[in-house]
């Protein structure tokens, strides 16, 4: 872990209706690091991606999407070079110079075939590597996706994989929610594992999929004897 995390949460807290969504998450993320969330469904993944990115204001504690939402009258290149255009204040740059990052960021995610068809004539993963891309246009430091690989076949995911791996290799420091646990082991340096808003456990995948605490909260027993086979 560097001196200075890129990001820290300590205490982090929403609530919904008096009931905590998320209860008091502290971890921190170093720049550079690819980091896993997991756990299971209504344990507070994406309301603490939420939290992180500003949609949501945390109820309490500091801190230092799911649905493919293209625009689809234009083609690829100009969804990405949209990003590129009004992305964060220090990246933004003119429309030459947009389109230019748009057509490498596109190469990187391997869309640079296709980036001249219009939004609805891309697959769900195409468009699932759409959205990454318009994301990555905006020159972020940190990014956050949520479920990038859910609906796709096991071929889809290994290209969805080799894609963030290209991302991360670039610099950018991810932090992603996944429920493919060979996308966790696959690419994280580190997963955090979250259960009824509260960190449950956190460290190496290989190490975190063997808690006990994990498999009975989240893996299952299914899940733990073919650990035990492979």
């Amino acid at each position: 872990m560097s001196a200075v995390p890129q990001l820290e949460l300590r205490g982090v807290t929403k609530r919904f209706g008096g009931v905590a969504a998320v209860d008091g998450v502290n971890f921190e993320i170093a720049k550079g690091d690819i980091v896993g969330i997991i756990g299971p469904n209504g344990a507070g993944k994406t309301t603490l991606l939420n939290c992180i990115s500003g949609v949501y204001h945390p109820d309490g504690g500091d801190r230092t999407f799911q649905i493919v939402k293209p625009f689809g009258s234009m083609t690829a290149r100009e969804n990405v070079g949209i990003g590129a255009l009004f992305g964060s204040a220090h990246a933004r740059r003119g429309v030459k110079q947009a389109f230019a990052l748009a057509d490498d960021v596109l190469a990187l995610v391997g869309l640079k075939a296709k980036a001249d068809q219009p939004v609805s004539a891309l697959t769900i993963p195409d468009r699932k590597r759409l959205e990454v891309a318009r994301a990555v246009a905006t020159r972020p430091q940190l990014l956050l996706l949520d479920e990038v690989m859910a609906g796709l076949n096991n071929v889809e995911i290994d290209e969805a994989l080799e894609m963030v791996r290209s991302v991360h290799a670039t610099g950018v420091t991810v932090l992603l929610i996944e429920h493919v646990m060979r996308v966790i082991v696959g690419v994280c340096r580190r997963a955090i594992v979250l259960d009824s808003g509260q960190v449950l456990a956190e460290g190496e995948p290989e190490v975190v999929l063997r808690d006990e605490r994990v498999i009975q909260a989240y893996l299952g027993e299914r899940y733990a004897k073919r650990l035990k086979s492979s």
